[in-house]
């Protein structure tokens, strides 16, 4: 029943009961009989003894005794479009071209994918901020190797290396919860006006990544006397999982407003405790003493550095990694061309700002100052930072390894 009923909703079929007089006259029908139509122009003819024009779907059905409708020679019109099932349905025209744009976009984008075979270490996002490993106490994060951050021996700087460090150590406060509107101060520090700065650096590279690598940086932190701070640093190959750099340093705070260094308060002490690791520096202490120099010690002088203001910090002071750089400005060229890095002790004495102008002094031992490039094996150098008054900035130590056919064939072909 219910089935007749939404069939005859979409095609109209009149009834085909008989009349119970069993006349053989359909109920619903008309009869017209005794009917004389008087033909006359502009009007319809309706023939006797007929009845509307049945239709199935659209088409006119020849039934006996049905009306047939005549229309002068003279008068022209155009009949309706036949009456189906789908031009009865509503106008899908607008939803149905609004889906295939939809669909044909999609399609574009999806054509669009590279799915061109990746190596394996560029499968996951190596920019995300990074985790907390290690019951909590180990901050990891990874890093790719850029093409502005690398040098003319298409291995990443030793600039490149500290940025990621600082990077870590930064994310790894801000991870734990404990990152407030300063440059790594906790609440409790950003209440006393205090901020961390670096004491003491050391630094030892086996390797250094070229363009595309990617690799594993994991830090952490321990306690370093009464008043100071350790934080140390394990970068790794993600590809080999090799340690590829090691650094140690030594971080104590100072007055924002005083500029003088200060104690750590209970309140500070209490927030950053739980996180300290009890192990030992990932690279022993170097305790030998950094020597002083001045114009008659050193063989190479470089004056009139100052800073840009892109080298300030949010705690307006100069970047420490900014230091390195200006360090190795007074470095020979000879030397930095046939040697690599692989080792640095920096010792941090003063701080510098934006009007600060600078000089950078080093000495060569360890090989003749005159024929650097032709020298193999290691060199030694020592470096001070000064400000043109004379005052210390740094004083630092670095180690050199000459770079043999094979280091440069790696580089090269990596």
């Amino acid at each position: 029943m219910v089935a007749t009923s939404a069939t005859s909703s979409f095609f109209p079929v009149p009834s085909s009961s008989l009349d119970p007089n069993g006349k053989g006259n359909r109920i619903g029908s008309t009869n017209f009989a005794g009917l004389n139509s008087t033909p006359s122009s502009g009007r319809m003819k309706v023939k006797p003894n007929a009845q509307a024009p049945p239709k199935i779907n659209g088409k006119k059905a020849n039934l006996p005794g049905s009306v047939e409708v005549l229309r002068p020679d003279n008068e022209t019109s155009q009949q309706p479009a036949p009456r189906t099932f789908i031009n009865q349905l509503p106008d899908w025209s607008m939803l149905l071209a609004a889906i295939t744009t939809i669909f044909l976009a999609a399609e574009k984008q999806w054509m669009m994918l590279d799915w061109k075979p990746r190596r394996s270490d560029m499968i996951m996002d190596p920019f995300g901020l990074g985790r907390i490993v290690q019951d909590g106490l180990v901050f990891r994060q990874n890093f790719s190797i850029r093409s502005y951050e690398i040098g003319a021996d298409r291995s990443a700087s030793i600039e490149t290396v500290m940025n990621h460090l600082q990077e870590t150590a930064l994310n790894h406060v801000k991870s734990a919860g404990l990152l407030e509107n300063g440059f790594g101060s906790t609440p409790e520090m950003f209440k006393k006006n205090l901020i961390w700065v670096v004491a003491r650096m050391q630094v030892v590279v086996d390797k250094y990544p070229t363009w595309g690598d990617v690799v594993e940086v994991d830090t952490w932190v321990s306690q370093s006397g009464k008043n100071g701070m350790r934080r140390d640093w394990l970068v790794r190959d993600c590809n080999t999982g090799e340690i590829v750099t090691r650094a140690s340093s030594l971080w104590v705070m100072m007055n924002k407003l005083t500029r003088r260094l200060s104690k750590i308060p209970d309140e500070v002490r209490g927030e950053i405790e739980p996180y300290f690791v009890n192990s030992d520096p990932v690279i022993p202490e170097d305790s030998r003493k950094l020597t002083k120099l001045d114009d008659k010690t050193a063989d190479y002088v470089r004056s009139g550095l100052t800073p840009r203001w892109s080298d300030l910090d949010v705690n307006q002071h100069v970047n420490n990694v900014k230091y390195i750089g200006w360090i190795l400005e007074s470095a020979p060229a000879g030397m930095m061309e046939s040697h690599k890095l692989k080792s640095m002790t920096l010792e941090y004495r003063r701080e510098c700002g934006r009007d600060s102008v600078l000089q950078s002094l080093t000495a060569v031992s360890g090989c003749d100052v005159g024929n650097l490039g032709g020298t193999a094996g290691e060199v030694e150098c020592q470096h001070l930072l000064r400000l043109q008054d004379g005052a210390e900035v740094v004083r630092g130590r670095t180690e050199w390894s000459s770079k043999t056919q094979a280091t440069t064939w790696d580089i090269t072909t990596s």
